[in-house]
């Protein structure tokens, strides 16, 4: 398992709860209410490359976290008689990203779409807005979305303790039991400090990636200087060149393509190989890879 081999379930999996291509269709229609399809469309484009940018992220770190507590377990099996982490737990334990795919991604998906919804829902559609109107608004969001829930980001990526019981409940065989220990080691570490500086970290460019991606489409008025070949977001550029919100909807919208494309692009490679992700997942090896961490 991946991160690039799980890209492509994830996008389906955004696509499905933030469905934007039925309400493109059916303006193609030109229906009567097409002002208030409009403004739907305006609330998920933004919602769903949001969400996309936030899970792609969250993929990134939880996914090299668990295949470092793998590597460490699968270290110190190398030198006994009976595995801890056979590959039965293995799949097991590795099946449990799909809870980001979706209970996780459900509940992320509303809480982002609130913020949204309390951010843009009051901005006309022909409203002019600049590169740093749209940095501001991410910026508006994305406080409301880390800062203002009870919950920690790490929530969306594991189920509860309680639930993975309850699936079990008819009885937990000796895998079940090791899966159940692999995962609370795995919750103790996406609950630890240094998780949400990487997970910040990873944000914070990939929120800056969109950006980049989005000053592409933006270009200063006729008489003004040429920006350069690459994505321009100087003062000046940021403030001047504009355009209206309904303009910017469809970009927004198809933004998707690129965040969570299983093509490595820049996007990805830069999470992949950043550096804090990296260190990060390293230290977790190592605090797996020792005999102490298999007494617990």
């Amino acid at each position: 398992m991946t991160v690039l081999s799980m890209l492509p379930p994830l996008k389906e999996a955004i696509v499905c709860q933030l469905n934007s291509e039925t309400l493109t269709d059916l303006l193609k229609t030109r229906p009567p209410n097409k002002l208030e399809i409009w403004e739907d469309l305006k609330i998920i484009s933004f919602s769903r490359t949001m969400v996309a940018v936030y899970s792609t992220c969250m993929l990134v770190v939880l996914l090299r976290v668990q295949l470092n507590i793998i590597g460490g377990y699968l270290y110190l099996d190398s030198s006994t008689q009976t595995p801890v982490a056979p590959p039965d737990v293995q799949q097991q334990y590795l099946s449990s990203v799909q809870h980001l795919l979706g209970d996780g991604l459900t509940e992320l998906t509303t809480v982002v779409k609130k913020a949204v919804h309390n951010s843009l829902g009051s901005v006309s559609l022909k409203q002019t807005m600049s590169l740093l109107d749209l940095e501001q608004h991410v910026s508006w969001i994305r406080a409301e979305v880390e800062t203002t829930s009870d919950r920690p980001m790490s929530w969306y990526l594991l189920a509860d303790e309680e639930n993975l019981l309850a699936d079990q409940a008819c009885g937990l065989t000796e895998d079940d039991a090791v899966t159940i220990r692999l995962l609370n080691e795995t919750r103790d570490m996406l609950d630890s400090p240094h998780f949400t500086m990487v997970l910040n970290t990873c944000l914070n460019r990939g929120f800056s990636h969109l950006l980049d991606n989005l000053a592409e489409f933006f270009h200063l008025p006729s008489g003004d200087p040429a920006p350069d070949c690459a994505p321009d977001r100087s003062a000046d550029h940021l403030s001047a060149a504009k355009l209206p919100l309904a303009k910017i909807i469809p970009i927004i919208n198809g933004q998707i393509n690129t965040v969570c494309s299983e093509v490595p692009g820049r996007f990805i490679q830069d999470l992949l190989m950043n550096d804090q992700v990296k260190e990060f997942a390293a230290s977790v090896y190592e605090a797996f890879s020792t005999p102490q961490e298999l007494q617990k």
